[in-house]
């Protein structure tokens, strides 16, 4: 089970990866660090706007920001993705224990038909 900490942070990263803006956003910091103006280019909102979809990215810690004089760069981190990777790890366990319980069902299945 999850702590309530960890359960917190798994619910923010899903909340903000949720929104098409900010999924859009963050695809386009795998190519880079990249300024909220620049981010802000491709979409038809105000920059208020966009600053309030990556301030939830980065309260997910989905990405940081850092100032550089009077410009503001966002890059992405890793800790809201160790979070999503750790339960969908959890996940792909729990059905790979049910795989291997239906191939062992399977096989006893098989070989009483074999017995008859």
């Amino acid at each position: 089970m999850l702590n309530t900490a960890r359960s917190a942070r798994l619910d923010a990263a899903f909340l903000a990866l949720a929104d098409p803006t900010r999924r859009a956003i963050l695809a386009r910091l795998t190519k880079g660090e990249a300024t909220v103006m620049e981010l802000a280019k491709p979409f038809d909102m105000s920059q208020p706007a966009i600053s309030r979809h990556l301030k939830m990215l980065e309260s997910a810690g989905l990405i940081a920001r850092r100032i550089d004089g009077t410009r503001r760069h966002c890059r992405l981190t890793d800790a809201g993705l160790d979070d999503i990777d750790q339960w969908l790890t959890m996940l792909r366990q729990a059905l790979e224990k049910n795989y291997e319980r239906l191939d062992e069902l399977l096989v006893a299945m098989a070989s009483k038909r074999g017995e008859k």
